[in-house]
Order: structure tokens, then C-alpha cells, then sequence
């Protein structure tokens, strides 16, 4: 069914985001692809959610060559103990929840990282808060309010976000719903759509994913 969609719009996504890898084999697969995303996420800090990964796991998962792929540490609210403990490790960029603007900027300018702000959204006024952000983060990222749940939230809100904001959208976006973003010049981040009914990450998946965003 992937191959009746017509992607000659590809162009106008910004690029793809897989979120949630916990597992070496999935990683390297990832890595390994002829077509890679240009972001991989890493669930640091959040043990609620089931693609947590513990601290030692993560600093040799990690440790590998990922080509120009960029590594995203994903962190809700994190304590400066977190935050002193992964500086070292391979990543690109912080990904925030529940961080402040002013905190933001402190994380950034100390741990010289760049930053993906997420906002989680259900009304306008929560949209609106990108504008809090602009000025210090490299991303903005709209995500759902279930944070590790995968859920949903009406996309319709973002038709306003200026276009020169560098954008990621997230929450529960399934394959088949890609071709509803063939006007939106966003970076598309999946996590649970790709994973199967143990809730692991399934290849095949992944596979027909990435090949979406082949040009």
C-alpha cells in the first residue's frame, strides 16, 4: 500500500526523526540504511516511558559511528545531576520538555549543545508558546500531550506557525499519515507506528518508513 502514494512532494518535509531506540540491533540497522534519518532520539531521563534507557546502557549504545545522522538526547525536566552525567556523551542535540526558557538558554550555553524546545499541544495558547523559544532553540518540536503514550492532537493548530521557524512535529503520527504533511515544511518524528504489538521496534517498519523520504 506505501508504494500507491506519490511523493514527488517530498521536498517540502524537512526530514524524518526516529524516536525511542533502545536496542543495538535497531540502532545499527538504523545506521546502516541506505537512506538514514536525520535524527535518532534516545529516551534519557524518562523512566515512565518503556524506551527508557539507563544510563550505562545508553553510553554504549550510543557510542558508535553514526555518519551524519544526529543523536538526540531526549529529556523531560531534567536535573543538572542528569545533565552533568551525559555531557560527554554522543549527542547533537538536546530534545526539552518542561523546560523554561531561561533554563533552556542555561543548558545551552553550558553544555554547548544544540536544543530541539518541545511543546506539548491541545489548544492555540499552547502553540503560541514557540514564540517563548525561537530565539534560543534550533527546533521547535509540537508534540502531543502523552508524552510516552503516543497520542494525538489536531496538526490544524500549527497552520499559522511562520514558516521560518525550523519545525518538528510529533504525536502519534502513523506511515499512512504522511502524505498529510506533503504542504508543511516539518521534520516528522515517529516513534510508537514503528514498533510492533510487544511494543519493540519492528525493521520492517522502519524500513518502509525511511524509504518514504527516499528522493
Amino acid at each position: 500500500k506505501y508504494s500507491n502514494f506519490n511523493w514527488s512532494f517530498k521536498s517540502m518535509i524537512k526530514g524524518l526523526k526516529i524516536c525511542g531506540i533502545s536496542d543495538p540491533k535497531t540502532l545499527n540497522y538504523i545506521i546502516q540504511h541506505t537512506y538514514p534519518p536525520k535524527f535518532i532520539g534516545f529516551i534519557t531521563n524518562y523512566k515512565k516511558s518503556k524506551r527508557y534507557v539507563a544510563f550505562k546502557k545508553l553510553k554504549k549504545l550510543i557510542n558508535v559511528p553514526k555518519k551524519k545522522i544526529h543523536f538526540v538526547s531526549v529529556l523531560v525536566n531534567p536535573t543538572n545531576e542528569i545533565l552533568e552525567k551525559i555531557k560527554d556523551l554522543n549527542f547533537d542535540y538536546y530534545q526539552l520538555y518542561d523546560v523554561d526558557p531561561t533554563k533552556t538558554l542555561e543548558i545551552k550555553k553550558k553544555y554547548k549543545i544544540k536544543i530541539i524546545s518541545a511543546l506539548t499541544i491541545s489548544n492555540k495558547n499552547d502553540v503560541n508558546k514557540f514564540k517563548d523559544y525561537s530565539k534560543i532553540s534550533d527546533i521547535i518540536l509540537f508534540d502531543s500531550k502523552g508524552y510516552h503514550k503516543s497520542e494525538s492532537f489536531d496538526h490544524s493548530l500549527l497552520n499559522d506557525v511562520p514558516k521560518k521557524l525550523n519545525k518538528m512535529i510529533a504525536g502519534n503520527i502513523q506511515i499512512d499519515d504522511i502524505p498529510s504533511f506533503k504542504n508543511k515544511d516539518f521534520v516528522i518524528d515517529l516513534s510508537g507506528s514503528i514498533e510492533n504489538n510487544e511494543g519493540k521496534k519492528d525493521l520492517n517498519k522502519i524500513d518502509k518508513l525511511i524509504n518514504l523520504f527516499v528522493k
